[in-house]
């Protein structure tokens, strides 16, 4: 199984999605993919709003710089830190970047555990959703179903500007504006 890239949602330069901040939280958390332990990269600032997510079958430099440029080409203003756990890929990973100029020089890695609690919890939301969908049989439909977890959460959190929480038909426009349905 090869790297499944997907982005989350509609690029961040649009009118409905609020760009993000500049302190970012990078972290991968694990689920099991037909039956192969599979790893989720995600990406959200420090108010807690999504960046971007990755589903990756191998957590290594190749991944993690994957993820990283995924995430910057999303639009908006880079990042002046990336807050990381230990995994000694990421220091790598913003390093090669920085040197290719796709980051900044003066974007800073900091590996902290304790800051990147605000990723942890958001995994969450998102594990919680999968272990009550008793997992997945294909990387192509995690991709998908976790492409919708994700929208919704996003949602949920407020990220959306014109998509209230308590308005369904709103989420609905909003669904079917992403990923592309007929309405």
């Amino acid at each position: 199984m090869g790297p499944a890239i997907r982005p989350c949602f509609e690029s961040t330069d649009s009118p409905g999605v609020a760009p993000p901040n500049r302190s970012w939280r990078v972290d991968e958390t694990y689920l099991k993919v037909a039956g192969n332990w599979t790893y989720l990269y995600r990406a959200v600032d420090s108010a807690g709003e999504t960046i971007e997510f990755m589903l990756s079958p191998k957590r290594d430099l190749i991944a993690a710089k994957m993820f990283l440029r995924l995430a910057l080409s999303r639009g908006g203003p880079p990042p002046r830190v990336i807050n990381v756990d230990g995994h000694p890929a990421y220091p790598s990973a913003v390093a090669e970047l920085q040197r290719s100029g796709e980051l900044s020089r003066r974007c800073r890695c900091r590996i902290s555990p304790h800051l990147n609690n605000v990723i942890e919890q958001d995994h969450r939301f998102i594990k919680k959703r999968v272990t009550a969908s008793l997992g997945f049989r294909s990387a192509e439909s995690a991709c998908r179903t976790i492409e919708g977890y994700e929208a919704m959460h996003a949602i949920r959190k407020g990220q959306i500007r014109w998509v209230a929480k308590d308005d369904p038909v709103a989420h609905r426009q909003f669904i079917h504006s992403i990923f592309g349905i007929a309405a």
